[in-house]
């Protein structure tokens, strides 16, 4: 089955790693997960992108995203060291986390609040561990993310390096920023989330330095900032501008 999708790479003779002339590799997430970050794809291809990053890589029984498909294994393609793993371990072709976070934060840029949080519960380490069934299958530790998750039968769903601190960052990233929405730009802090369309609200208490705003951000039905007060006062820019004078300070932000 061959998908629609952004070319991967070059080999150093020139020759491309792409979905229409590969048998191995034949779509990789992260081109397609970059044409939304990057701004670089146009809105159509880009969604067809990561519809096929939804049908090919996203494996929901086996709670995974994987970095491509098919593992590289057989083909005279040589990419490098990452052919030295078995296919569907870490980089070839398994759940390569780094990779599959930026899919989620692209459908959360997309605006699919209703996938990206689906693909977030698959890839939380916390819900890799809910039962001893479970457990069994991860065999690490849940309260840290690991690098990669394998994709190859017998240890299909098992983690691989843990305290991997890329992968941490990233997620920390996908979850304040491309879900809660908390962007801060230098001393103010800018409102994008992308939350359940259920959740009536949320609130975050937000420290500056050495000062707390408790945020609560109302969910009135859309996706864009209506109004943020301040303290009882309405802020003209619809941001938080971020003042260090150890003060408690209340906010309420409007989406609509």
């Amino acid at each position: 089955m061959r998908h629609h999708g952004y070319r991967r790479a070059y080999f150093d003779d020139g020759t491309p790693l792409e979905p229409a002339s590969n048998e191995e590799c034949q779509i990789d997430a992260l081109p397609q997960s970059w044409s939304v970050l990057s701004g670089a794809g146009t809105r159509e291809r880009s969604q067809i992108a990561m519809q096929s990053v939804g049908q090919r890589l996203v494996r929901r029984g086996d709670r995974q995203i994987r970095l491509f498909d098919p593992p590289f294994d057989k083909s005279s393609l040589n990419p490098g060291y990452i052919k030295g793993y078995v296919p569907g371990v870490r980089e070839n072709g398994g759940q390569y986390t780094h990779a599959a976070i930026w899919t989620v934060m692209a459908f959360a840029a997309m605006g699919d609040s209703d996938r990206a949080w689906e693909l977030f519960a698959l890839i939380n380490p916390v819900l890799h561990a809910s039962t001893p069934t479970d457990i069994s299958v991860y065999k690490v530790e849940p309260y840290v993310v690991a690098a990669d998750v394998y994709g190859v039968a017998p240890h299909t769903g098992r983690g691989g390096w843990t305290w991997y601190t890329g992968s941490a960052g990233w997620m920390y990233r996908l979850i304040t920023e491309s879900l809660l929405g908390l962007y801060l730009e230098v001393d103010k802090l800018r409102f994008a989330p992308c939350i359940p369309k259920t959740w009536p609200a949320f609130k975050v208490h937000y420290r500056y330095r050495e000062t707390f705003y408790h945020i609560t951000l109302h969910n009135n039905g859309g996706a864009n900032v209506t109004r943020v007060v301040l303290d009882g006062v309405a802020q003209q820019e619809k941001v938080l501008s971020l003042i260090d004078d150890r003060n408690e300070h209340n906010v309420n932000v409007d989406l609509g």
